[in-house]
This record gives C-alpha cells, structure tokens and sequence, in this order.
C-alpha cells in the first residue's frame, strides 16, 4: 500500500509498433536483476504495463482502430463493453489500484522527434502538476538525448483538453502525472541512425 502505482501502456493504436518494442525496452531494463535504479523503483512502486491495448486491431493489421472499429484513444470518458473493452477493463483496474503516474506510448507520423504531451488543458490542472510534469520532462532531457521538448503538439488552453483521450482521462480522474509519449515513425532528427 505504501508503493506508489505506475501504469505504461501502449500500441493503444495497433499501427504504431515503436510503442510496442518501447515498452519491451523498457522491461528489459525495469526487470534486469543487474540494474540498480530499477531494483530502486520496483520497491517504491508496483508497475502495471500493457505492452498491446489493441491486440485484436494489431491482428487484423488495422492502423487505428480495434476490431469494432473503436479508436481506443478516444474512449477514456466513456468506454463501452461493446465498443472498446480494453478501456472498459482497463479503467476499471485502474480505479481499483489507483494511479500516481501513466504514460501513454505512441507513435507520431509527423514529428520526427521523441516527445510527450501533458495534461495542462484538464479542468482540475495545477500549479503542482505543472511543475510535477517540467521536472519530468527535464530529467529525461538531462539522462537522453534522445528526448527533447522543442517539437511537439503544443499546449491545450486551459480547461479545453479532450477527456476522451487516455493522458487527459487519467490525469483528471486521478489527479495525477499523465503523459502520452510520441515515439516516431521516421528516425529521431536529432539523433539519426547513420546506418
């Protein structure tokens, strides 16, 4: 009860693999005996990763949408049994463990850079939020330079953030830092891969 509750998922549209093989690294490293700052975090905080929210989509090689035909991106206010029970169940794990921090993995099609978008467009956003996301978003600059906050989509105006979408869901609900991180589908501009 004293840990904190970490949830990662990802591929939440079945097109975007990077998220995929972002979270295999991501286990990897959280789950090698040899690393010390994981073992560091796995006893402050339970993690709860969904390496594929859309296995169905992903199958039936869809780019968005799940086999009914749901963009599970847009269901978080109001997910359906019928429609998008990934979310359903999701969001129900979730209301039952709770949520300190969510990262949402993704791939952009157009922004050749990694990045993240925050929830500064949620009703319930505060100035400890803010702060909270700015020393994030610092640290992973200062430990990668594979991660930037130069390009990116921008920032919501207040209180117009779209609740339909996971990162804008969680952190209203849960009074939490929430994240979506953009991984791109072309190389990382500032960083290319010379191969």
């Amino acid at each position: 009860k004293e840990k904190k509750n970490i949830w990662v998922i990802a591929r939440q549209h079945p097109g975007e693999s990077m998220a995929e093989w972002f979270v295999e690294g991501f286990l990897d490293r959280l789950l090698d005996a040899n690393e010390p700052v994981s073992q560091k975090l796995l006893q402050s905080a339970c993690f709860y990763v969904i390496p594929n929210m859309n296995i169905d989509g992903s199958i039936a090689g869809n780019l968005r949408a799940n086999y009914a035909g749901a963009n599970l991106n847009r269901e978080w206010e109001k997910p359906s049994l019928e429609t998008s029970p990934e979310v359903f169940y999701t969001l129900k794990a979730m209301d039952e463990v709770g949520v300190d921090l969510m990262l949402d993995v993704h791939g952009d099609e157009a922004i050749p850079y990694n990045f993240v978008a925050a929830s500064e467009g949620i009703p319930s956003y505060t100035e400890e939020m803010a702060v909270l996301e700015e020393n994030f978003k610092n640290y992973w600059m200062d430990i990668s330079p594979d991660f930037q906050d130069k390009f990116n989509y921008g920032k919501d105006e207040p209180g117009k953030a779209n609740l339909t979408v996971c990162s804008n869901q969680i952190a209203e609900r849960f009074k939490c830092l929430s994240f979506t991180i953009e991984l791109p589908f072309k190389d990382n501009d500032d960083l290319p891969n010379e191969i």
